[in-house]
């Protein structure tokens, strides 16, 4: 019976979540300091949100903009312009690198993120990393829908998954799908490391111990 790893990616292999921090700051520097400061706090809040959600309700709640469709992806776009080279740059959490390639010789491996699949598939060939997992998955999709297709593709069964994950979007998904849940703890996660009783890490570097 196969079994199988599911990381998330901003936060838990790439140290990437003030690089789009960063991103979205400059995107909304025009609407002034209150405004981005709103903006930066719900990005760095709700990780795994896709950035198509977090684009419209920015908008719609601290502008009073409705976007369209095309509207939405052409800011999107902007970012995505802003965050891919830095992406592919940025460090790693640290150990996780490692811990891949040890679990790719036992494990199936697979990415959930919210990151549209396009540009993560970009980023992981930029870091070189891609040849390890045997499926990636992103936005627009949720990521619910992700660990059910790999539960049926991979024909694997929830209780033989672990998922790696650092946001509520990440602990939701796993537990609605039944899909043993393990919150890699950062800087940007205080109050869900506070608040959740189940396993934790800091690092991967203490899974190769």
């Amino acid at each position: 019976m196969s079994k199988g790893i599911i990381f998330d990616f901003d936060g838990v292999i790439a140290e990437s979540i003030k690089l789009k921090s960063d991103a979205f700051g400059e995107l909304y520097k025009a609407f002034g300091e209150n405004i981005v400061r709103k903006v930066i706090e719900h990005h760095e809040a709700n990780g795994g949100m896709p950035r198509f959600e977090k684009i419209k309700y920015y908008h719609k709640s601290f502008l009073k903009k409705n976007l369209s469709h095309k509207e939405i992806h052409q800011i999107a776009n902007k970012f995505s312009d802003l965050v891919i080279d830095k992406i592919v740059a940025s460090a790693y959490v640290p150990g996780v690198v490692d811990y891949i390639k040890k679990s790719k010789k036992k494990y199936k491996l697979f990415i959930s993120t919210g990151t549209p699949t396009g540009e993560i598939k970009t980023i992981l060939n930029g870091k070189k990393i891609s040849h390890y997992f045997d499926e990636v998955f992103g936005s627009p999709e949720k990521k619910k829908k992700h660990i059910e297709k790999i539960i049926y593709k991979f024909n694997i069964k929830p209780r033989d998954l672990i998922f790696y994950g650092d946001s509520n979007e990440d602990l939701n998904a796993a537990e609605k799908t039944k899909v043993p849940f393990v919150l890699v703890k950062n800087r940007y996660n205080k109050f869900l490391s506070k608040n959740f009783d189940g396993n934790s890490i800091n690092n991967f570097i203490e899974l190769l111990k």
